[in-house]
């Protein structure tokens, strides 16, 4: 669909590029011509995937285990990242999310999803930015958004209200930052299946039957149409494309899907049972971040 050296002397920053769609935009950036970096909580899993692309693409990918709730971490990271050479595009794909009645969430479990995707992907933004309005370089940001900005959905209220937010944000510096050269866009996919989705968003497995019930186009989507968008909103040739957030979701929230709202039919038990298998996959993430 594009050029292979269509990203050619740009350098990328993804974070939660390790995984699910993090690391496959950042594998089409690569493709692309792109010096890549990425960033997440787990330096193990971000070791691995270097080493896959480098195996692959013989392409020396710069990794760092980044919590990007300390603000002060971002700063340096950033400032270190600079260093070495001015960043030209930032990709904010991490997040935190698990469905939940609200009326069980705690202030604890609120945090955990606010505190990285509202707070931290304000202070990647706010670190990148600031560096290229005092270098004078232009950029593109792309966040990783829901249509949940558009419609709200229940049982993931600390998701849905923290990503409306980024979705305010992402118009809001558009016009800001627009005289800098800066271009501000978002993505809200619809069912992109990746395993860390799925663990904790449908640890049942049952997301698919869901999907094809409210979905117009009848199915999930598919890896490289959402890496062709991220690969198109971040290459040159479209710089008056700003401010806005898409949805590539095969029409499902148009037609009154995207949410959570069947999960009001679930009892008591099958919510007990929900949390066990949600609790279970972040035991194990735990452990990887500890190894």
């Amino acid at each position: 669909m594009f050029k292979d050296n269509i990203l050619q002397g740009k350098k990328i920053l993804v974070t939660g590029g390790g995984t699910g769609l993090g690391k496959e935009m950042s594998e089409h950036y690569l493709q692309h011509g792109a010096d890549v970096v990425i960033c997440g909580r787990r330096e193990s899993v971000l070791a691995e995937t270097a080493e896959e692309f480098k195996e692959k693409y013989g392409a020396t990918v710069r990794y760092q285990a980044l919590d990007i709730r300390s603000a002060q971490d971002v700063d340096d990271f950033i400032d270190t990242i600079f260093q070495e050479g001015p960043l030209h595009g930032l990709v904010n794909n991490a997040a935190g999310n698990f469905i939940s009645p609200t009326k069980d969430l705690s202030a604890r479990g609120f945090d955990a999803i606010a505190n990285i995707v509202f707070h931290g992907t304000f202070y990647v933004t706010h670190a990148v930015g600031k560096k290229w309005i005092e270098h004078q370089i232009k950029g593109s940001i792309i966040s990783i958004l829901a249509t949940w900005v558009w419609t709200g959905s229940p049982f993931v209220v600390p998701s849905a209200m923290s990503k409306s937010a980024l979705h305010t944000m992402t118009k809001s510096l558009a016009v800001e930052w627009g005289p800098n050269g800066i271009r501000v866009n978002a993505i809200a996919p619809g069912p992109f299946p990746t395993e860390g989705m799925t663990a904790r968003l449908s640890p049942k497995g049952d997301m698919q039957k869901d999907s094809d019930n409210t979905i117009p186009m009848g199915r999930m989507g598919e890896m490289n149409e959402l890496q062709n968008l991220a690969t198109f909103l971040m290459a040159d040739g479209c710089e008056y494309l700003t401010g806005q957030t898409i949805a590539i979701d095969g029409a499902q929230y148009l037609s009154g899907g995207g949410t959570f709202s069947q999960l009001s039919k679930m009892s008591d038990d099958d919510w007990a049972e929900i949390r066990d298998m949600i609790k279970k996959t972040n035991d194990s993430d735990k452990q990887k971040r500890s190894t």
